[in-house]
């Protein structure tokens, strides 16, 4: 159960669910065991898929786009955003599924700690009555497609009987009907995440925690509520007598490129932090602190040791419950650039390594001494041999693992587990996982000009275009943040 980061989110939206990290886990047990979730495949997923777009680009433009032809590939790409709009949101778009059990993948992008027990289905349909789509230049993306995907995801039949059913619900009914051994509980991201999608910090207050999603005022959990927040979602997963619960610590916010860091004289970071973060497709020498959007230097800082606050909560509360904890934030720290010290761990296993040398289409990422050629920097290709440069762990929406980076995940889960006492046949699928990621294997060509292919993305400044009222990415963005903030 969870969230954003264990649904699979990447690329700006859920697609591919069977890519997910505790599918990817799945994969390890034995041959039949069944791990069901919901597609998302239509139309390039909900709400959006910024790797298909730029491939749709390429496709009718070739490796480069220039100028002269902003005008007609904006319309283009005006045309299958409405598409897409159209399929999720369409009054005769029939989403249910012909299942009468919930799925084993309970997770929901955009979820905070509290929506396990505050959101049904029966809420997510009112709510989507009374909030009809807006098609305009300035909507062009699904409004509210978080609770297109909770419906899906909570009752997929949209049962009359199941439509009180929250996320705790549904986990506690598949534990009375069969059983789980192993329950992972994937939350807490978004009690923080609205600050780097908002770049401001506004801090909770207590009738936040009774908000559910679209009434919340606030971009980030004061340490008390959060821990708050987690002990009643830890205190019902255990009132459920499940044998084991695996409960991940929560990686920095100052890692993901979704926030470009920019220091005054463009130098590199001083003390592991820069002077600025502003949006991923602001360039550095187009920024400027009094027109865009930012957080300071002190403000990045307050995020992280905020971050330590949860962390240390999380930490508390799973050793009072009996539960396992899964470092995802060292590891994540450890695969970062620029960071200060080190967590004295290897983020990138030897089978891992074995797999990129053996694919033909990602050797080259094994450089001497098994070295590795990916970081969390922005996805970055070379403008000649158009190979992978850099990045490669974060996907294009800037804020979720590519498939390579969910892997990664899933191989923390895998190593944490086993010692938990889970018996594997299997150790991650690195062929598979390597073989779907494909950013990497197949990069589109369109990546290897970036700032222009941002620039067109964002609609920015002179490139701004009348068919797109609207910076698509900032509308991205939008959709993970408090509306009111």
């Amino acid at each position: 159960m969870g969230d954003s980061m264990a649904q699979g989110f990447k690329n700006g939206g859920i697609y591919r669910t069977d890519l997910s990290f505790p599918a990817i886990l799945a994969r390890c047990f034995k041959p039949g065991t069944p791990f069901d979730a919901p597609s998302f495949a239509a139309h390039t997923g909900l709400p959006l898929n910024i790797e298909m777009l730029v491939r749709e680009i390429e496709e009718e433009y070739g490796p480069k786009l220039t100028w002269n032809e902003y005008l007609s590939a904006g319309t283009r790409l005006y045309r299958t955003l409405r598409r897409v709009k159209n399929h999720w949101e369409g009054s005769r778009v029939q989403l249910q599924d012909k299942r009468n059990y919930p799925w084993h993948l309970q997770a929901v992008w955009g979820y905070q700690a509290s929506d396990a027990w505050l959101m049904n289905e029966r809420k997510c349909r009112e709510f989507l009555l009374n909030n009809q789509p807006r098609y305009s230049v300035f909507s062009v993306l699904p409004d509210n497609a978080m609770y297109i995907t909770s419906r899906v995801v909570l009752n997929p039949t949209y049962d009359p009987l199941l439509e009180e059913n929250n996320m705790l619900d549904n986990v506690r009914l598949m534990h009375e009907n069969g059983g789980i051994e192993n329950l992972i509980c994937c939350l807490g991201h978004n009690n923080i995440v609205g600050s780097i999608t908002n770049l401001k910090i506004v801090y909770s207050e207590p009738e936040d925690l009774l908000a559910t999603h679209s009434q919340r005022k606030c971009t980030a959990y004061r340490p008390e509520h959060f821990e708050q927040e987690m002990d009643q979602l830890f205190k019902s997963i255990a009132e459920m007598n499940i044998p084991r619960v695996f409960v991940p610590t929560i990686p920095y916010l100052t890692i993901p490129p979704v926030i470009r860091g920019v220091n005054e004289d463009r130098s590199v970071p001083a003390g592991g932090y820069f002077d600025y973060y502003t949006r991923f497709w602001i360039w550095d020498e187009d920024f400027d602190p009094l027109k865009h959007p930012h957080l300071t230097r002190e403000q990045a800082i307050e995020l992280d040791m905020l971050v330590d606050q949860y962390n240390s909560s999380i930490k508390k509360l799973a050793d009072r419950y009996g539960f396992n904890v899964v470092p995802v934030r060292r590891y994540v720290s450890a695969a970062a650039r620029r960071r200060l010290g080190s967590d004295q761990v290897w983020p990138f296993p030897p089978a891992f390594v074995k797999a990129l040398k053996e694919n033909p289409n990602t050797q080259y990422l094994v450089e001497e001494n098994d070295h590795i050629r990916l970081s969390t920097d922005f996805l970055r290709l070379n403008e000649e041999t158009g190979k992978i440069d850099r990045g490669g762990i974060f996907s294009l929406d800037g804020m979720h693992p590519s498939t390579i980076g969910y892997g990664l995940i899933a191989n923390i889960y895998h190593m944490t587990m086993a010692k938990a006492g889970v018996k594997f046949e299997h150790d991650i699928d690195w062929n598979f996982v390597i073989e779907n990621e494909t950013l990497i294997t197949h990069p589109p060509a369109l990546l290897s000009e970036l700032r222009l292919l941002l620039r067109f993305l964002s609609m920015g400044r002179q490139e701004r275009i009348t068919q797109l009222g609207r910076n698509v990415f900032q509308q991205m963005l939008d959709l993970f943040s408090s509306p009111d903030v």
